[in-house]
């Protein structure tokens, strides 16, 4: 794994993947790899009082509020993250306008991949 991860920040490229392009897949740990993303990039608009909480009611201070999603409905699609809109809002596969984190700058690659690679693997409470 230290080899792998080496070579990863060589390369540019998540973990994950070259552990799957390998025939082997690391799970993706909410607690460990996808809290910590949340909490540095969304929670800051999305907790109680927040200018994202307030526009769309998408709160961002557990799992389940997490996958409650939205006012308008759930934002992750277990095991299809195409189909979540949590996933295409931060890698930028919607009109710029509405891109998250709104107004800063944007997720890394790195960390786009880390949320894809959950929501694909189930998007568990790990």
């Amino acid at each position: 794994m230290t080899r792998i991860m080496k070579w990863s920040s060589v390369l540019g490229l998540p973990a994950v993947i070259l552990l799957a392009g390998c025939g082997q897949q690391s799970s993706v740990s909410f607690s460990q790899d996808v809290k910590p993303i949340l909490q540095k990039h969304c929670v800051e608009c999305h907790l109680n009082g927040g200018a994202g909480f307030e526009a769309s009611g998408f709160l961002i201070e557990s799992y389940d509020s997490l996958m409650k999603g939205t006012k308008f409905g759930p934002v992750i699609v277990p095991g299809d993250s195409i189909s979540s809109s949590l996933y295409r809002l931060v890698a930028g596969e919607v009109d710029p306008s509405i891109r998250m984190p709104h107004g800063k700058d944007p997720i890394s690659k790195q960390e786009i991949a880390t949320i894809e690679t959950w929501i694909a693997q189930g998007a568990k409470n790990n």
